[in-house]
């Protein structure tokens, strides 16, 4: 049995801020400078997809709320060890760790945004220091975004799960025996 797990507000974010990453990665690293409006437009977007993904995990349903995923300290590295032993459970919605890579890619997507805006206004206009602060953001969100991708593949390996499936339907398996709901 399949149930809703990520509402379709969860997912049209989810894939919103993907598609805005990375449309700023390619726009703003491989693109001639004729793409600079492609570059920042996906930079707002991305601050949009992220604020909005902010609020919604404050007033949205069950597992999008950042209070069902984002986890103390001493659970996360619990959960870490169980991972390392191989013997971590199945978590409905986001487990520990990938409740806190979440956190920490929204809010470097933020801040790489914030500071590629900072750097067109005239108050910091050519501030080298700015722009290697973005550029630093940048490759951040990438390192991320890599760790993303390879948590998704090891989770949807280790519990038979297809979590970009999910992703995209909003369903997964009906937790079962010890899974975290």
């Amino acid at each position: 049995m399949r149930i809703r797990v990520w509402d379709a507000f969860v997912r049209l974010l989810h894939w919103t801020l993907a598609g805005a990453v990375a449309t700023a990665w390619i726009s703003g690293h491989w693109a001639p400078t004729d793409f600079d409006a492609v570059h920042h437009t996906a930079g707002y977007v991305a601050l949009a997809a992220v604020a909005l993904r902010v609020v919604w995990g404050v007033i949205g349903p069950r597992h999008a709320r950042l209070a069902s995923f984002v986890r103390r300290p001493a659970e996360v590295l619990s959960y870490a060890r169980a991972l390392r032993e191989g013997r971590e459970p199945r978590y409905i919605g986001h487990n520990p760790l990938g409740g806190w890579a979440a956190v920490m890619l929204w809010a470097s997507a933020a801040a790489v945004a914030a500071t590629g805006w900072l750097y067109t206004t005239d108050w910091l206009w050519g501030y080298a220091w700015l722009e290697a602060l973005h550029l630093a953001l940048g490759w951040l969100v990438a390192a991320l975004v890599a760790g993303h991708l390879a948590g998704v593949v090891m989770t949807s390996w280790r519990h038979r799960e297809n979590l970009v499936a999910a992703m995209i339907s909003g369903r997964k398996r009906a937790p079962e025996g010890r899974d975290v709901d």
